[in-house]
């Protein structure tokens, strides 16, 4: 649960949250950022790797130089290609000459109700980095998880040492993640929510917005069972007469700001889709049926 402390964070400001690791709050707060986008420092000698540089703003890059100091920057890493996540990353290259490596290039025209940033068609890594493939800095390795789902490109990353693993919007303490198809992926989201589970290793997560999360095998088992309470939700409509997601929605999500229902359908389709794949629900005219259903 978020407290007083992560809502009056300070902008601008490099917090020191734990081995290794500062913290700088870009000023983006929204429905879908929270309080705004997080950029990490990783490092404390001669070099520091900035995952997640956020959007390029002035205010931003400047604080991000500020905390960055002499250290050289031996990697600029994304988690994924969402404008609230690399936008920083070309000018961040440009101010430190730092190679920017991570995440692969997306770039996708959606013309749907969006539930989260946009693409970032500007974002051109040096490097790709392949699941499992590290890079490393003085006292700093850093493991990279594919962990596809939110979108198809979205990676994690490990902090060996310690036992930190930033996970960009794939898990996130405040809310659940955006899976917002034709991209977003809620099959692939639930193996790669499963595949953090099996890491016992893991013993404290850094999301990209909002507060760390100290549970977090707690935490995935949670998410992975609230998905699948709302698959069961979605055949529930569907036995109901609700075939058309416009019809589930209202119903599924009375209790959040209607602004946001568009957002949800998103949702609720990725689970069709997911239900659709594994044999238990089609498409029929418009309308969505249930196997062996009359």
């Amino acid at each position: 649960m978020a407290t007083d402390r992560d809502i009056k964070r300070p902008y601008t400001v490099a917090e020191r949250i734990g081995p290794l690791v500062r913290r700088v709050l870009a000023r983006n707060p929204s429905p879908f950022t929270y309080t705004g986008t997080q950029t990490y420092i990783v490092g404390e000698g001669s070099s520091v790797a900035v995952i997640d540089p956020g959007p390029d703003e002035v205010e931003h890059l400047d604080a991000l130089i500020q905390a960055i100091g002499d250290a050289e920057v031996a990697a600029i890493c994304c988690t994924h290609t969402h404008r609230d996540h690399s936008p920083a990353a070309s000018p961040l290259a440009a101010r430190t000459r730092a190679p920017i490596i991570g995440c692969a290039p997306l770039t996708l025209d959606d013309d749907g109700p969006r539930a989260d940033a946009a693409f970032d068609p500007t974002y051109i890594p040096d490097r790709v980095l392949a699941d499992g493939e590290a890079i490393t800095g003085e006292g700093w390795t850093l493991r990279a998880l594919a962990t596809p789902g939110h979108t198809s490109n979205h990676v994690c990353f490990a902090l060996e040492e310690t036992g930190a693993l930033f996970t960009g919007d794939h898990v996130m303490g405040w809310s659940t993640s955006v899976v917002s198809p034709p991209d977003g992926d809620m099959t692939a989201y639930l193996d790669s929510l499963q595949k953090l589970y099996e890491r016992e290793q893991d013993t404290v997560y850094y999301p990209a917005h909002g507060p760390e999360v100290t549970n977090p095998r707690q935490l995935v088992r949670g998410m992975i069972g609230h998905r699948r309470q709302r698959e069961r939700q979605i055949l529930r409509q569907i036995e109901a007469g609700r075939t058309r997601i416009a019809d589930m929605v209202p119903h599924m999500y009375k209790g959040v700001d209607k602004r946001l229902w568009p957002a949800a359908g998103r949702s609720v389709h990725a689970h069709l889709i997911d239900l659709e794949r594994r044999g238990m629900a089609y498409l029929r005219e418009d309308e969505w049926a249930i196997h062996g259903a009359n």
